[in-house]
């Protein structure tokens, strides 16, 4: 089931790999946005807001993570690629682990330092409480979904994108039902959402791992690939450190948002919640095209295709206009049933607020999606430190923003400080891959 991007229509190919992954981003969000739905209708607006608060520490916490677990992988295509197995069995096992250690100083740090965090966020008094018991438990099974991401990421990379679908599928129905189990009918609250969420990802990590022991050969590693390897691990912490910083700085840009927001109280932050939630459903398929493309970009550079990386992104890049202009227009139309979903008896502000984060940022869906795009090719390239100033730029235009709606209490500069971060960012990409990829084709090719 592994796929070779070197060769072959892009098209074609950009679809293929990309189908089972916005599936499985789609049940992804699915069963995130179940917790914050079933929370939300069965427990309260405070404890939607509170989801809401701790998703915005998620972000920073277990985004690192993930980045981490991403950057070590291109390494992992990249051998692909050029057909280098035993450079790719090493650097798998190298990626375990520097994860592993990873997961221990995360765990320990996040735990340690989170009520200092959540105080710096100014988190409201009805929340705190609230927002500390799920974030405890997120925190604390780290490993769970850390290594669901690695696995995940490591079958990625040699192009197999429909056996993490398949086992995401069953994740996430197991997370529905116990999100059901704990929350509605154990009583558990925002501990019983938590907890379904961390056992669906451990299912899930070991269900990927269960199967690359069982069907993929090309992918067994020995003890002796667990020995870091100096040139390997400088690799690795090349792309995978300014990945994470990635994350993280963007996480920083939406702790921006999460002050302001709970200045304004619980209507405020559950609002931006429930429409935050819609427009990260909507979000899937850049996403999804994002990953395709870091696949498809770093196989065909460990082959030295550059021609084709240029070809594929402009076919990615057409996909992406035509999805988004769409995308927007089915946003507006059904805005109302949407924010339905999460909220029971919304009073006339919540809707309000709701409302206006979907039109304003819904309108700006091109510049996220060049993010998602140029981002992941330059990184599937090696050129990491790109994407970590273009993240730089996102949080400091994002920041700058939020302060002004602290400032002035204002929910619609909130929204605004989304898309300026994005004009500002995908701009940035689009220019940096312009001159470091496309000029370096066209010499190449000359």
């Amino acid at each position: 089931m592994e796929l070779d991007m070197t060769r072959g229509k892009p098209l074609g190919l950009i679809w293929r790999f990309m189908v089972p992954v916005l599936i499985g981003g789609l049940f992804l969000q699915l069963y995130n946005t179940t917790d914050t739905m079933i929370v939300g209708r069965f427990v309260g607006l405070d404890a939607l807001a509170a989801v809401g608060a701790a998703a915005t520490v998620m972000e920073l916490i277990i985004g690192f993570g993930r980045g981490l677990t991403g950057g070590f992988t291109v390494l992992t295509a990249q051998c692909f690629g050029a057909g280098e197995e035993e450079k790719m069995r090493q650097s798998i096992g190298n990626t375990v682990t520097l994860t592993l250690i990873a997961v221990v100083f995360m765990t320990a740090g996040s735990l340690w330092g989170l009520d200092w965090l959540l105080e710096a966020m100014r988190t409201p008094e009805e929340m705190f409480g609230l927002t500390r018991q799920y974030l405890v438990i997120i925190c604390g099974g780290m490993a769970c979904q850390l290594f669901s991401s690695l696995l995940g990421n490591i079958l990625q990379a040699v192009g197999n994108s429909k056996t993490p679908l398949a086992v995401l599928l069953v994740s996430s129905g197991i997370n529905i039902v116990l999100d059901l189990i704990l929350v509605c009918l154990a009583g558990m609250g925002i501990r019983g959402a938590a907890a379904a969420t961390i056992f669906a990802q451990g299912v899930s990590g070991a269900a990927c791992a269960l199967y690359i022991r069982k069907k993929i050969p090309l992918l067994h590693i020995g003890f002796r690939h667990f020995r870091l390897k100096r040139e390997c691990v400088q690799k690795q912490l090349a792309s995978g450190l300014p990945m994470a910083l990635q994350y993280s700085v963007t996480a920083v840009g939406s702790l921006f948002i999460q002050v302001a927001l709970n200045g304004m109280g619980a209507s405020a932050v559950g609002a931006y919640t429930a429409s935050y939630r819609i427009l990260q459903v909507i979000m899937e398929f850049q996403c999804a095209l994002g990953i395709t493309m870091s696949t498809y970009a770093a196989q065909n550079r460990g082959k030295g295709e550059l021609g084709r990386i240029v070809q594929g992104t402009r076919t990615a890049m057409g996909m992406l206009c035509v999805y988004s202009v769409a995308a927007y227009g089915v946003l507006l139309a059904g805005k109302n049933v949407f924010i339905d979903l999460f909220l029971t008896q919304a009073t006339e502000q919540v809707y309000g607020y709701a409302s206006t984060y979907l039109v304003i940022c819904g309108a700006f869906l091109i510049p996220l999606g060049m993010i998602f795009l140029y981002r992941n090719v330059l990184q599937g390239c090696g050129y990491a430190v790109f994407s970590t100033i273009g993240g730089v730029l996102e949080l400091v235009s994002r920041a700058v923003v939020a302060f002004a709606a602290v400032y002035y209490g204002s929910y619609v500069g909130a929204c605004f400080s989304n898309v300026i971060a994005w004009v500002s960012a995908g701009g940035f990409l689009w220019l940096s891959y312009l001159y470091l990829i496309k000029r370096k084709a066209g010499r190449t090719n000359a």
